[in-house]
């Protein structure tokens, strides 16, 4: 592994998506995020073909476990170690773990044993991985240019997002799960590299640094009670927290039941994503492009109040074209808020405790709002489509609301 090395103070300043340093970060992120992708489209495949759809089901879910529990300690382990050192290290294991797997489907049928392993293996080390990634920007350029990464970060993911499913269904239909997985192994595998050749600069000595001093345990405390009393970051988890909780239920079960009971089928489904994934895109590249937007709190705010009237109106439109019209504005906000929050994450914090940030973001994001998937399912069957939607809409509103109430959210701005 390359040493360590100071990035000149005039690369800083260099725009970031001029900056070749940051292209191949960006480069690395994306050839991982494919590789992600794909890993997902071929394990359900495997799975589904060796087990019933409930074991299925299982196998998908059990990363979720790890991810959940493990993912606080992982923003630990990233400030310790660096999180340039735990991504190339977290990349090289799943990239393993995957090349294993897709070897021995290419040489046995082994049952679901395998597949709920690297489920296992991916979770765990997506705890460690998603916090360190969100450390790393900071440290590959200068903070005026945080919120442009956002947004490439942002392009990066709907990227993936398009082009991993073909190339997954692709790499399965011409050689089964064995050479989707390898497929995914080998986008994985190109990201090393790449992270390797990345320069990153060492971060001033700081008393939040998790520097392996004190203990775990310690360091943990140490950056929940940093959150806990800044005034943008405290109220900004709350405003993810609010956000989340009443956006996940409506578009991923509340999605599907919709399209089931208007009749729009599975294409009419993937039509509203679609129109999802370009509103989010385009939010992204309005970020990537303008690299600032002023009065990013307030901007955070309205577009996510904004955004809940959205989702709430989308269970009353009754053709699929005006759906795909809802869903792109939800998209388009719901991308702005996003990347806003994403944003004055990264140029709020001490970059010496942005690993535990991260991992608190991420912890309210991935393990905490998905919890809201099974009682929006129930309240659906209870009540209907209408008030479930209406409810999650209120509370993904009160999101906005804190932003607006708090005054340290509302004028936070992004660095110039």
């Amino acid at each position: 592994m390359t040493v360590l090395t100071d990035i000149p103070a005039r690369q800083l300043e260099q725009a970031a998506h001029r900056d070749p340093n940051v292209l191949r970060w960006l480069g690395a992120y994306t050839s991982s995020m494919l590789g992600d992708s794909i890993y997902y489209i071929a394990l359900s495949w495997a799975a589904v073909q060796a087990g019933t759809p409930a074991q299925a089901g299982v196998v998908m879910s059990v990363s979720a476990v790890p991810r959940a529990v493990l993912m606080l300690g992982g923003g630990v382990l990233a400030d310790r170690l660096g999180p340039r050192r735990v991504v190339i290290g977290s990349d090289a294991v799943r990239c393993a773990a995957v090349l294993a797997v897709a070897a021995l489907l290419f040489l046995t049928s082994p049952g679901l044993w395998p597949l709920a392993l690297l489920a296992l293996v991916f979770g765990t080390v997506d705890a460690v991985f998603m916090p360190a990634v969100g450390a790393l920007p900071a440290r590959i350029t200068g903070k005026g240019q945080l919120a442009r990464v956002q947004g490439m970060r942002g392009l990066a993911i709907r990227c993936a997002g398009v082009i991993g499913a073909p190339l997954g269904g692709l790499g399965v239909a011409l050689g089964g799960a064995a050479t989707a997985f390898a497929l995914a192994g080998l986008l994985i595998a190109v990201s090393v590299p790449l992270l390797v050749s990345v320069r990153v600069r060492e971060l001033p000595a700081d008393d939040g640094t998790a520097d392996g001093k004190a203990s775990p345990w310690r360091d943990l405390r140490a950056g929940l009670r940093y959150i806990r009393g800044h005034r943008v970051l405290a109220p900004l988890m709350l405003a993810i927290a609010l956000g989340d909780f009443g956006f996940v239920g409506p578009f991923n079960v509340g999605l599907t039941l919709l399209a089931d009971r208007r009749g729009w089928g599975a294409s009419g489904m993937g039509w509203i994503l679609a129109g999802f994934g370009a509103g989010a895109g385009a939010a992204s590249l309005l970020l990537t492009v303008r690299g600032r937007l002023p009065r990013a709190g307030l901007v955070a705010a309205y577009a996510i109040l904004a955004g809940s009237v959205a989702i709430g109106a989308l269970a009353y439109v009754p053709s699929l074209a005006g759906a795909v019209g809802v869903a792109l504005l939800v998209g388009l906000l719901a991308g702005l808020s996003g990347a806003m929050c994403g944003a004055l994450l990264q140029t709020q914090a001490d970059p010496a405790y942005l690993g535990r940030v991260t991992a608190v973001a991420g912890l309210v994001s991935l393990g905490l709002a998905p919890l809201s998937m099974p009682f929006a399912a129930a309240a659906i069957g209870a009540f209907g489509l209408g008030p479930v939607y209406v409810v999650s809409a209120v509370v993904c509103g009160l999101g906005g609301v804190v932003a607006l109430y708090v005054p340290g959210l509302r004028r936070a701005e992004l660095p110039r």
